[in-house]
């Protein structure tokens, strides 16, 4: 095992999802509390700037275009930045064919001090069980090879988003029937959300629809079959999602980036995973995270799900 020695300049490799930006968020502080007294920067893209600032993990955040692979000159100018950093360590949390291009153009430069997946890399991580470990185990992992352990669990509580965005009857429990456009099987039918929305309601709790764009469709369906609900899809940030997690009395939603954020608050949270997606692998964890998972959701009856539910 390699120790850290006289490294004062750290980067970090996160382009995204929403949910691994979550599940990343504990090697964040592990890779913070290891290198307490260096500059520690951030490669993200874009989506994700506002919610690395706000946690306080980094001292500076870097953003990838995502060139394709034709935009040369692209290329060449994130190789440049980040070499003209002189960056001490990379710690790779994406060990993706992406990310191994930039170290292995980086390394025609100079020598990279690199804890990942490349081939050839200093701190290589070569467990050849690595895509069949769950996400925050195998990131463990691999940040042990570079000396960097006590890697807690995804944590948002650096995140204190700023006043008071939306005015929401309480209690309510969010609602993320979002999905993975191309795996309609990853999501739980919109008819029977709309159901559940309307069984809370009667309940007296107020059902919040949150989800981007691709979900607009399906709150407005939600809302129509129940005028009671709230209908938040593409109005919430990373950031606005934790608060209205925190007040929320719980949770119920597909295998979705939103319920990674839900789940690290603490909230009650009910993620419905159909057996094309294995939670062992990419399953959201918090005290307060329960997994159904079922062959078809389908064949996931209103009942069930509302019996599975936490509240607070």
């Amino acid at each position: 095992m390699k120790t850290c020695k006289k490294i004062h300049r750290v980067l970090v490799i996160k382009l995204g999802a929403m949910g691994d930006m979550v599940q990343a968020t504990g090697p964040f502080q592990a890779i913070r509390n290891h290198h307490s007294d260096s500059h520690i920067a951030l490669l993200t893209t874009s989506p994700y700037k506002d919610f690395a600032n706000s946690g306080r993990w980094f001292d500076e955040i870097l953003i990838d275009e995502r060139p394709t692979w034709h935009q040369w000159r692209s290329w060449f100018e994130l190789i440049l930045k980040i070499k003209q950093e002189k960056y001490n360590r990379i710690y790779d949390l994406q060990t993706s064919d992406r990310t191994a291009i930039i170290y292995h153009l980086l390394s025609l430069f100079y020598k990279v001090d690199w804890c990942g997946s490349a081939s050839g890399c200093s701190h290589y991580h070569g467990n050849p069980k690595r895509d069949l470990m769950h996400t925050l185990e195998r990131q463990a992992e691999q940040l042990s090879l570079a000396s960097v352990t006590n890697v807690p669990p995804p944590n948002l509580n650096n995140i204190r988003p700023e006043g008071q965005k939306f005015i929401l009857p309480e209690p309510y429990v969010l609602l993320a029937p979002g999905g993975s456009l191309h795996r309609p099987e990853k999501r739980w039918p919109k008819k029977n959300y709309a159901k559940l929305a309307k069984r809370l309601l009667i309940r007296g709790i107020t059902p919040v629809v949150i989800g981007g764009s691709a979900e607009t469709q399906i709150g407005s369906a939600i809302t129509a079959y129940c005028p009671g609900a709230k209908d938040l899809t593409t109005k919430t940030s990373m950031i606005d999602i934790i608060g209205l997690s925190r007040k929320a009395s719980g949770s119920v939603g597909n295998d979705t980036g939103p319920m990674h954020i839900i789940g690290a608050t603490g909230t009650p949270t009910l993620v419905l995973f159909s057996h094309s997606s294995d939670p062992a692998i990419c399953g959201q964890r918090g005290e307060n995270v329960k997994i159904l998972r079922i062959e078809s959701l389908e064949k996931l009856s209103v009942d069930e799900v509302e019996a599975n539910m936490r509240l607070r």
